[in-house]
């Protein structure tokens, strides 16, 4: 046996061994396979585990994924019935439920992406723009918004704080994207297992206005307040007033009560001490004169007196001190 033909002998083994090998493949648990040939699809699907057989050279093995995918959109800006831009963030589950269809109408994994992308987002924005934004950030179906018990019958009027009562909520609005998608992507056999709202938030755009008109209620409510306090502290100054005066009315009063009293009793005291004898009207004088002398008279007074005065009569009835200087006589100065 030459060397050309071990030659042959190994090319025709190593050729057979390859061979042998290109027609065996396997599919694993989490996997289902599609069988091409020359680029078109053969038989059925494979959707079990396990080692299997094709033509070597001319079928080509396409695996598909059967597990439980993710899809986690992109945030974007969309109106609500009420025309508040919001920014919606999706995130949705899907599975490959009919593999042939699914290779025959996208081929991999990025053009379903892309195919998910365009219809949830379009259902989306179309569920958005039929709902009031309290449907969509509320999940407490029939709950009636309670308002500010701060208001007044006309603040109530001009809608301050006012809410759109939930007839729906999240929830069933989240249910209606999923029930008007997983009819559409169903042709491309793909099943929607489960789409939810990740994140809702007001645009850049319009978040100043929402801050805006909450600032221009609250001061609303705020200067309200303030117009009540001012009317309130004047009512009280006023009543302080009034008060006041009443109670500088009642003292003058009272002050006037008590000293007509004491005038009474006054004259009444004078009249019972000049009905009494001489004497004693004489004494009664002759104190009270004392008691003024202590009241009007103290060191370096001098008084110019009249010698009619009361004041001077019991002075000029008395004796002169014949020990003292002789003091210069100046008609009625003592």
């Amino acid at each position: 046996m030459n060397r050309t033909m071990l030659i042959a002998i190994f090319a025709v083994l190593g050729t057979g061994a390859y061979a042998a090998m290109s027609s065996v493949y396997t599919v694993s648990e989490v996997e289902q396979a599609i069988i091409t040939q020359f680029g078109k699809p053969v038989g059925e699907p494979v959707t079990t585990a396990g080692l299997k057989v094709k033509v070597p050279f001319v079928q080509d093995v396409n695996p598909i994924d059967k597990r439980i995918l993710e899809w986690d959109g992109n945030p974007s800006d969309m109106p609500t019935k009420d025309k508040l831009y919001i920014s919606v963030d999706l995130f949705a589950r899907w599975q490959i439920t009919d593999p042939l269809q699914y290779f025959l109408r996208l081929r991999d994994e990025r053009s379903a992406q892309s195919r998910l992308d365009d219809i949830l987002g379009s259902e989306t924005r179309n569920a958005v723009a039929k709902h009031e934004l309290i449907e969509i950030i509320r999940t407490t179906k029939d709950r009636v918004p309670l308002r500010d018990t701060l208001l007044t019958e006309a603040e109530r009027e001009q809608d301050i704080g006012s809410l759109v009562p939930i007839q729906k909520g999240r929830k069933l609005v989240e249910q209606e994207i999923f029930t008007a998608a997983a009819e559409k992507v169903r042709v491309f056999g793909i099943e929607l297992l489960d789409i939810r709202f990740k994140r809702i938030n007001y645009n850049e755009s319009v978040r100043s206005k929402i801050y805006d008109r909450m600032i221009s209620e609250r001061r609303q409510i705020a200067e309200r307040f303030l117009s009540e306090g001012n009317g309130e502290a004047a009512r009280i100054r006023g009543n302080r007033v009034r008060d006041l005066n009443k109670i500088q009315s009642e003292a003058y009063r009272r002050v006037e009560e008590i000293r007509g009293v004491a005038d009474a009793k006054a004259t009444g005291i004078y009249s019972k001490a000049y009905n009494q004898s001489t004497e004693a009207v004489a004494f009664y004088e002759f104190t009270r004169t004392l008691q003024s002398y202590k009241s009007i008279i103290a060191d370096n007074t001098t008084l110019v007196l009249s010698t009619n005065s009361d004041l001077f009569k019991f002075l000029k009835d008395m004796a002169p001190d014949t020990n003292a200087a002789p003091a210069q006589s100046s008609g009625d100065k003592r």
